[in-house]
């Protein structure tokens, strides 16, 4: 503060003509004074100091700006948020936050851009292209789902990805993360002739697989459970996650190394506030990593905010949902691996380039 320089100055003025000793006890006098109540002042001469609030600049900069705005996707990116999001509601948590649900990314993007949101679960590819988008204002803290598509079929014929040659294979999302991931673990398999057909959604493609049209169905969870839950004569064929470990980067300790979903920031936000996007992963982390302990609570706790539909149907999907926290390194190497591929597929997926090591943020 600049008063406290001036005070600083005239005191080293007046100790200059005063004697030593009574300058320091003076000195002394007046810090203990100041130091004994909050907001204390000190008169010198012309000039009066406030000592003012002992908090840190930064708490009190979060009492103004307010808290930090975080936007939640409807499905299993945000099912690693949802019982963050109750231990608000009941004052439980440290940080100062404001969450908000959509139901598409389409939603997000846009409010990250002009500032509207400061945190936000997004997928992956969409976290890579807003990067490239915004020149770098959007950068990636952490991943927080990893695979969560499978291959359904109406019977038990296909054990392996060979099996789908020749199958006709129902499935949503056309130019988008499943597809590319789907072409991927075909071409790695010398696959040509499997005939892939495009739905609207998801639910379509599983109506058209449990009629017995289509040999399988390509789906993402919670959508495989809604559908084995319905058909008894669907089941699980393929962990596509798995397959795509097979021919992709193999990280250690990490038996699923699909990025699905990841947790972005504003790089605004963080270059004032980097303490408190800390503070915030640090939540993050244990409500991500404890979310399929108590399967049936964090389903009720992501219908009560609008993540999931129903209870029933989310407790069945939820350990088949890879809510994972993955960051630093880790969390870089299979997210460059991920975009590689992606952009192998189609570069506009990513928005046209690959990332610069300065979208990963790094603690």
């Amino acid at each position: 503060m600049k008063l406290r320089k001036i005070a600083a100055l005239l005191l080293a003025a007046l100790c200059t003509v005063s004697a030593l000793t009574g300058c320091a006890s003076s000195t002394e006098s007046d810090k203990e004074q100041s130091s004994s109540s909050k907001g204390a002042t000190v008169t010198l001469g012309e000039v009066t100091v406030g000592e003012g609030d002992s908090s840190s600049e930064e708490e009190e900069v979060e009492e103004i700006t307010g808290p930090m705005k975080i936007a939640v996707l409807k499905g299993p990116t945000g099912l690693g948020i949802a019982g963050m999001m109750n231990e608000k509601d009941n004052g439980e948590l440290f940080g100062n936050y404001e969450f908000e649900v959509y139901t598409s990314p389409d939603e997000v993007t846009g409010k990250l851009i002009n500032g509207e949101i400061d945190v936000a679960a997004v997928p992956s590819n969409v976290a890579a292209l807003l990067y490239n988008k915004t020149e770098g204002e959007i950068i990636v803290g952490a991943i927080n789902t990893l695979g969560t598509l499978y291959i359904v079929e109406n019977g038990n014929t296909i054990n392996s990805v060979t099996d789908l040659a020749g199958k006709k294979i129902a499935m949503a999302g056309q130019g988008s993360v499943p597809e590319y991931v789907l072409q991927f673990i075909l071409d790695k398999n010398g696959i040509t002739d499997a005939a892939i057909e495009f739905f609207p959604t998801h639910q379509e493609a599983a109506a058209a697989v449990a009629s017995g049209e289509y040999s399988a169905a390509l789906l993402p969870e919670p959508y495989v459970s809604v559908a084995t839950s319905k058909n008894a004569s669907l089941r699980v064929a393929l962990d596509v996650a798995a397959e795509w470990d097979k021919y992709s980067y193999e990280e250690e300790d990490v038996p699923n190394t699909l990025p699905m979903g990841c947790i972005v920031v504003r790089k605004a936000y963080l270059d004032q506030k980097e303490n408190r996007f800390k503070k915030f992963l640090n939540e993050y982390e244990y409500f991500v990593e404890t979310a399929t302990e108590d399967p049936a609570l964090t389903a009720e706790y992501a219908v009560n905010y609008g993540i999931m539909d129903d209870a029933a149907v989310a407790e069945k999907a939820i350990p088949n949902c890879s809510i994972k926290y993955v960051e630093g390194s880790k969390m870089m190497r299979l997210m460059k691996n991920f975009i590689d591929i992606m952009y192998e597929a189609n570069p506009d997926s990513v928005g046209g380039k690959i990332p610069d090591d300065e979208f990963y943020y790094i603690r």
